[in-house]
């Protein structure tokens, strides 16, 4: 951390063209899970006009084609970006492939915690749900059942865990998101209860740097230094980003406009934004009150 604090710009085009590629958030940036933010598709056509790459990469625990179609309703098409990368694609490779060393040890029998959505990343594969969690080889932790649900909801359902402690795969490792202004449970959350019980979880997502060499891959850009990630966490889109070379922007309007006392979309101030950065142990190259070319 070499900054002593960070700048706030007041929109993306200020410091657009010291990049060729984007790394972008999806909820708390472009979206707040149900509707786009203003400003964000023409942001996302302003640096489309420029020639530049970009790359959405979310910790969303379902596969990417079902990502797409939800953008696309919110006015978001595949015309705006280049690639999708979500967490649950990462899951779906892992699981599939099984060359990573805690994937190759797995066995067959998973017991799923989520919703029936997000259960799109077992498709295809060769593992049985099986309903009795002292049957499970392993536990599949893509979040809540329902958006409305609580996180001591599952604290049976943990507690039930810790008794035979199978090894735990996160695939979305968030601790919240804002959905239309409300926070919302993720499987980050259960995960840290498992944790708190003695179970052992692999995280799969953002802030690891194997999800951004993904992005950066489709991205098709070899300097890192000429490729910015964007986003509303600094847990894992600006953690992210650190560990992965590249330069990070916050994203004011999300998850910590709270921690700023700012409402969404307000410009916060560059001496609460670093406070909070240092918090975190990183350093954000800028942040911005939300994504808009402005």
């Amino acid at each position: 951390m070499t900054q002593s604090s960070i700048p706030i710009y007041e929109g993306v085009s200020a410091f657009a063209d010291d990049y060729d590629g984007f790394i972008l958030d999806l909820w708390g940036v472009l979206h707040d899970g149900v509707q786009a933010y203003d400003g964000a598709r023409e942001c996302l056509d302003a640096l489309k006009s420029r020639g530049k790459r970009i790359a959405l990469l979310s910790n969303a625990p379902r596969r990417s084609m079902t990502i797409v179609d939800m953008m696309t309703d919110m006015g978001l098409p595949p015309t705006c970006y280049d690639a999708l990368i979500t967490s649950g694609d990462a899951v779906h490779y892992m699981l599939r492939d099984r060359t990573h060393p805690v994937f190759a040890g797995l066995g067959r029998k998973v017991f799923y915690v989520g919703s029936e959505q997000a259960q799109d990343v077992l498709d295809g594969l060769e593992y049985t749900k099986v309903d009795q969690i002292q049957e499970a080889d392993f536990v599949l932790l893509s979040g809540p059942h329902t958006l409305d649900d609580s996180l001591d909801q599952y604290i049976p359902i943990v507690d039930e865990l810790a008794l035979t402690k199978p090894i735990a795969i996160c695939a979305n490792p968030d601790r919240a998101v804002i959905r239309q202004g409300k926070v919302v449970v993720c499987a980050g959350n259960i995960a840290d209860l498992y944790t708190e019980r003695g179970g052992t979880v692999h995280e799969v997502g953002k802030p690891d740097p194997a999800v951004y060499d993904l992005a950066i891959k489709e991205l098709g850009i070899a300097r890192r230094a000429k490729v910015v990630g964007i986003g509303d966490s600094f847990a894992t889109d600006m953690r992210g980003c650190s560990a992965s070379g590249i330069d990070g922007v916050l994203c004011a309007r999300g998850i910590h406009a709270k921690d700023f006392g700012i409402e969404p979309g307000q410009m916060p101030e560059s001496e609460t934004v670093t406070h909070f950065a240092k918090q975190y142990d990183v350093m954000p190259k800028g942040a911005v009150p939300a994504f808009i070319w402005r």
